[in-house]
């Protein structure tokens, strides 16, 4: 059976128009990552038509990955995650053009990652806070928008930074800080509400210095459907982005969605008092698991 674009994504048309699903067929996505949210960002972009990709990762796919990575299976154990994910893309839609990325992201390549995009959505694991510092920063410079959205608990934190807008640095603030806490930090800033801390069942999982955290698959479901959602937003250039320092967490388990706002980011006074809550919280989290 041939391939056909607009039969195979003429469900779309409705939430779109004819002429927004031309669009969608031309603009490039930027999403660096294949695992948990980023793989499931990736098919999402897919279904939804989206005609160009440039994807990065240089791991490969475990046993530790299935509780949430959708192209984790005991066939795809080994395979490099990058290369699992593009044959998913392809067999969707065929026509879609990838630049491939299979060492990660880094200095040297960034700026190769993000030419001629029309967006960035992150999909880093979330203990890679330098390179993803870095992805935010030249999206900065070069007038890129970029989305994030967190999965945590059975919920997820979506942040956008638009062109002109407050950047990722400046709401997080984390220049001069130590690794641990920027990573404090960037967890606070992505959820001021935390509403997932109050049903933690073991905390002793948490483990900061191991860079090791408790997952759920219902979590990068719900990243990709509202980070795609922005994106067609977006690319499309139609409807509200909640953008910095404005964010969105909806939390399934506690069946809550809450606007968060915080004027001046991590520097608010509430944030402050946030992070100093959340570093106590690691602490006792540490002495108790010695």
């Amino acid at each position: 059976m041939s391939f056909d674009y607009h039969k195979a994504f003429s469900r779309n048309i409705g939430w779109v128009t004819p002429m927004e699903q031309d669009q969608l067929r031309t603009k490039r996505v930027a999403v660096a990552g294949c695992g948990g949210v980023s793989g499931r960002h990736l098919e999402m972009l897919a279904r939804l038509g989206v005609g160009r990709l440039n994807i990065a990762d240089f791991d490969t796919f475990e046993i530790a990955n299935f509780n949430r990575q959708m192209s984790a299976t005991m066939t795809t154990v080994g395979r490099a995650k990058i290369d699992a994910v593009e044959e998913l893309v392809l067999s969707i839609n065929p026509e879609i053009v990838i630049n491939k990325f299979p060492r990660g992201i880094d200095a040297d390549n960034v700026d190769e990652l993000l030419q001629d995009v029309d967006l960035y959505i992150d999909g880093l694991d979330y203990f890679a806070i330098n390179i993803r510092r870095l992805v935010f920063e030249r999206c900065n410079h070069l007038n890129i928008p970029a989305v994030t959205a967190a999965p945590l608990g059975m919920g997820a934190a979506l942040l956008s930074f638009l062109p002109g807008s407050m950047s990722f640095e400046e709401y997080f603030r984390l220049d001069g800080y130590s690794e641990l806490d920027q990573l404090v930090r960037f967890l606070v800033g992505l959820s001021p509400w935390m509403p997932h801390r109050g049903y933690l069942a073991w905390p002793l999982a948490v483990d900061f210095a191991q860079k090791k955290g408790p997952s759920t698959g219902m979590a990068c479901a719900i990243c990709s459907g509202i980070a795609v959602t922005e994106a067609l937003k977006i690319l499309l250039k139609r409807g509200h982005v909640v953008h910095a320092p404005s964010g969105m967490h909806f939390d399934a388990y506690r069946s809550k969605l809450v606007r968060t706002w915080r004027p001046g980011g991590n520097n608010n006074p509430i944030q402050r008092i946030a992070i100093a809550l959340v570093k106590r919280q690691l602490a006792a989290i540490d002495k108790a698991r010695r």
